[in-house]
């Protein structure tokens, strides 16, 4: 299958403009150039067969603190990764963007896939990485009025490293201002032909144990016309706390993402970094009786 697909890339986008990488975890791995990552975006979730319906994962990594990668390859300041799916393959799909400067800029996948709104906006608020053409790329887990991307190198991992914190009347001023709902920035409108539009605010709150949620509901008397989910108000800087941890002293903060299966977390973590050590575990004893 890994074969196939790598002869349907270099068939249709030309030999060497895909790059495939060998990977611990065995996921097909492409480095793609960035003036092509949209074509292929959009090829390999409708012009495939057994197309990648499914964006499952948008992300990125700071590459600067590294010369050459594992390969040989000449460094990127930013890298930018896209996990796909196939239902019809059953299989997974990985391509990386290099990225050159130090605060650079990516086309948007959300004309592609919608759901590419919210982890795009994760990877500016993180990074510092703005994409072209998004529609609405504002912060969407640190406040508006944080300073620095957290997962940049140089962003400090423990706030004894940012000095002690402290709320001035303007500063208080400024924070509760930015929180108020302004329904031009989303795209809104106010008032229609014959009346005007009433935003109800709901949340935020948990919908459940864990993930705290605002919806912003846009009212025509009783009548729902629109309605705004809004979320990231429960982020925990796990990303940034594995940064300064060793891979063992890591464990206790995979309990912490949900206190009722702590330990489902914890299976993931481990079973991750055994791939990626090349650590064969040997199965227990069997239980006696």
């Amino acid at each position: 299958m890994y074969a196939d697909l790598s002869a349907a890339l270099s068939s249709r986008f030309g030999e060497g403009s895909v790059e495939p990488e060998t990977t611990r975890d065995e996921t097909p791995t492409y480095w793609t150039p960035q003036g092509k990552i949209v074509e292929l975006l959009t090829w390999l979730k409708t012009g495939i067969e057994q197309p990648y319906e499914l964006l499952y994962d948008l992300s990125a990594i700071d590459m600067r603190a590294f010369g050459k990668d594992l390969n040989g390859r000449a460094k990127f300041d930013f890298t930018v990764v896209y996990h796909l799916f196939s239902f019809g393959r059953n299989a997974f799909l990985r391509l990386k963007v290099g990225l050159e400067g130090d605060y650079p800029s990516h086309p948007t996948a959300t004309a592609i896939w919608p759901s590419a709104n919210w982890y795009e906006r994760e990877v500016f608020d993180m990074f510092g990485i703005r994409f072209e053409g998004h529609p609405h790329l504002r912060r969407i887990l640190m406040p508006s009025s944080w300073e620095g991307h957290p997962l940049r190198k140089e962003h400090p991992a423990r706030a004894t490293e940012m000095g002690p914190f402290r709320l001035w009347d303007e500063k208080q001023d400024a924070a509760q201002e930015s929180l108020k709902f302004k329904p031009a920035d989303w795209g809104l409108k106010t008032q229609s032909e014959d009346s005007d539009f009433l935003f109800l605010n709901i949340g935020p709150q948990h919908p459940g144990t864990h993930g705290v949620l605002r919806i912003v509901l846009q009212l025509d008397g009783e009548e729902i016309v629109d309605a705004v989910p809004e979320i990231g108000f429960h982020h925990r800087g796990a990303e940034k706390m594995g940064e300064r941890q060793s891979w063992h002293t890591y464990i206790p903060y995979t309990d912490r993402i949900d206190y009722l299966g702590g330990v489902m977390n914890n299976l993931a973590y481990l079973l991750a970094v055994e791939k990626l050590a090349g650590i064969e575990v040997p199965r227990g004893p069997k239980p006696s009786g």
